[in-house]
C-alpha cells in the first residue's frame, strides 16, 4: 500500500476532527475560546492538505470530496454552533454591567434556543456553496462567492468583538436580534452569490500581480494587532471589498486589451 498518497486525506481528517472538537467545546464544555482554537486548527489543516496533495502528486476525486465534507463540519456547522451557543447559552454584558443574554427576553431556554437557531443557516449555505464549488470548473484559481473558511473567520471575529470590551449586542439590545438575523442572511447569501473573490493560489511571490493579496495580509495583521481576534471580522469585510475592486480592475484591463 502506498502510504504517501494517503497523507493529504489524513490531514483532511484532522481538519474534520478539529471541527468536531470545536462543536464539543462550545456545546458540552461551554468553552468558546477552545472552539476558536479548534476552528483555527481546522483552517491550518485545510491549508496543509491541499499543499500536501500538490507536493506529493496525490490529488484525487475522493480527496476533493472528503475536503468539502470536512469543510462543511469545520467551517459550516462549527461556526454555526459557535454563533448559536454565544447568543443562546452564553451571556454578554449590557452597558450597566448586568448579565444579559441576547434572547433573555424570553423565560424558557428552549424558546431562547429556537430564536438563536437561524445561526444554522450558515451550515446549510456552507454545504450548498461547497456542492457548487465541487461542480464548478471555473473556481480553480479564484472563487465565486465567499469561501466557507472566510465566513467562519468572520463569525469568529464577530463573536470575539461581542465577547470582549466592545459588547456589540449591548449598544442596541432591542435591535440586535434583527441585526443578527440580517447579518446571518447576508453572510449566507455571500457564500452562494456570484461575487468573484480572489484566492491565495499564486504563481509567484512577487508584489506584481499579488498587490491585493499582500494588501489584505497587511491590513489583516494590523486589524488583529489592534482588535485581537475580533479584527478577523473586519479583515473579511476588507477581503470582500478588495475582491470587488480586484475584479473591477481586471475587467477594465481586459476590456482595454
Amino acid at each position: 500500500m502506498n502510504i504517501i498518497k494517503h497523507i493529504p486525506n489524513s490531514i483532511t481528517c484532522l481538519n474534520l476532527l478539529s471541527g468536531c472538537a470545536a462543536i464539543i467545546a462550545d456545546l458540552v464544555y461551554a468553552s468558546p475560546g477552545w472552539a476558536v482554537v479548534f476552528i483555527a486548527l481546522a483552517a491550518l489543516f485545510d491549508l496543509l492538505d491541499g499543499m500536501a496533495a500538490r507536493l506529493l502528486h496525490a490529488s484525487s476525486a475522493i480527496g476533493a470530496d472528503l475536503d468539502s465534507l470536512a469543510d462543511v463540519i469545520s467551517f459550516g456547522l462549527a461556526p454555526a454552533v459557535h454563533v448559536f451557543a454565544h447568543f443562546s447559552l452564553h451571556t454578554s454584558v449590557d452597558l450597566q454591567g448586568k448579565d444579559l443574554g441576547l434572547f433573555d427576553i424570553v423565560a424558557h431556554p428552549a424558546i431562547a434556543a429556537a430564536l438563536a437557531s437561524p445561526a444554522f443557516l450558515l451550515a446549510v449555505f456552507a454545504a450548498i456553496r461547497l456542492a457548487k464549488f465541487n461542480n464548478d470548473k471555473r473556481q480553480h484559481s479564484s472563487f465565486i462567492g465567499l469561501p466557507v473558511p472566510a465566513n467562519a473567520l468572520f463569525w469568529i471575529g464577530f463573536i470575539a468583538l461581542d465577547s470582549n470590551q466592545y459588547h456589540i449586542t449591548a449598544f442596541l439590545p432591542d435591535l440586535m436580534p434583527v441585526f443578527l438575523y440580517l447579518l446571518l442572511i447576508l453572510m449566507s447569501y455571500l457564500m452562494v452569490s456570484k461575487i468573484p473573490m480572489f484566492s491565495f493560489k499564486v504563481k509567484h511571490l512577487r508584489w506584481k500581480d499579488n498587490e491585493y493579496r499582500y494588501s489584505l495580509v497587511i491590513i489583516s495583521l494590523l486589524l488583529i494587532g489592534i482588535l485581537g481576534i475580533g479584527g478577523l471580522s473586519l479583515a473579511i469585510i476588507c477581503y470582500i471589498l478588495l475582491s470587488l475592486a480586484y475584479h473591477k480592475l481586471s475587467k477594465k484591463m481586459s476590456s482595454n486589451c
